[in-house]
């Protein structure tokens, strides 16, 4: 039978991967810190997963939506490094590994960007805490080479999908009359639906040229304000209060995030895979929130 490895595998887009996927008629094996999963202790058994399996695919790591303090810095770090290097050295390991690892990355490793769209090929990586992590992130993949298993790495933007994610609090927001602009509201707004993210993950599986990095967002970013204006659209209300930037920022102490998450403005295109032939389901937001009301 098909075997596929979900690591990190509970989230959000983990679960919905385990469903796709199964749907597909693959053995799904994930590896999370779940007991009644594999755990990342457990090398044998995370070895064992990896044999004769088609793909393996690294979800793994902590949330960034929390405050930016020095412990939570390191766990995000480290809850990406570390186990990209356990799933690495397990590969080096197998008898007959997976043809194919894929690795999540971030969009948000390029520079905050209102001038120009950022591809792979010509997009300026930017700095900070959060592109730090991406930058560590994708060398502790590609320290790895294999000559049997093919490597593509991620690069995510904001994925929007029925019942989960962000959708939860963007819907809340605007049904409480909190749907206006967010800061200046000309902030891009890079996203991708959830079901283009698996599909990529099937076309990258079916196109076995495709190897290093990948930009997943859609080709038709927007700005806060169109974002903001769609969602209220989808969930029928005429009104939003605007957030300015000093209220996001009193609001992000309070529930114990970041304001980076809302106010980096991410202007990321899929250049690769729009020139790979990749055709998105969801390419506009209407289409995607269309999709996401009916389900939620």
């Amino acid at each position: 039978m098909k075997k596929v490895v979900l690591a990190g595998g509970t989230g959000f887009v983990g679960t919905y991967f385990s469903k796709r996927f199964t749907e597909l008629g693959y053995v799904v094996n994930v590896i999370s810190r779940n007991a009644s999963n594999i755990t990342w202790d457990d090398k044998e058994g995370i070895i064992q997963a990896l044999e004769d399996s088609e793909i393996l695919i690294n979800l793994a790591g902590k949330s960034v939506n929390c405050r930016y303090n020095e412990k939570n810095r390191q766990e995000i770090l480290h809850s990406r490094t570390k186990t990209t290097k356990i799933l690495g050295d397990a590969l080096k390991e197998c008898k007959n590994p997976p043809e194919l690892w894929i690795n999540s990355s971030t969009a948000t490793i390029y520079r905050h960007a209102e001038d120009r769209p950022m591809s792979e090929e010509s997009g300026e990586i930017g700095t900070g805490f959060s592109v730090d992590v991406a930058k560590r992130w994708e060398e502790a993949f590609f320290s790895y080479q294999f000559q049997s298993t093919r490597q593509v790495a991620l690069r995510i933007s904001i994925v929007l999908g029925a019942g989960g994610g962000v959708m939860i609090p963007y819907k809340n927001l605007v049904r409480f009359g909190l749907g206006g602009i967010q800061g200046p509201g000309t902030q891009k707004f890079s996203w991708i639906h959830i079901e283009d993210l698996f599909n990529i993950v099937l076309y990258i599986r079916d196109h076995p040229h495709l190897t290093g990095v990948f930009n997943c967002s859609t080709p038709n970013p927007i700005t806060n304000r169109e974002l903001m204006n769609s969602l209220r659209v989808a969930y029928n209300r005429k009104f939003g209060l605007p957030s300015p930037a000093w209220l996001l920022e009193l609001g992000a102490i309070f529930i114990r995030t970041e304001t980076e998450l809302i106010l980096k403005s991410r202007w990321v295109i899929p250049d690769r895979l729009s020139k790979e032939g990749y055709i998105f389901s969801y390419p506009t937001i209407e289409d995607a929130l269309t999709q996401i009301t009916k389900n939620n």
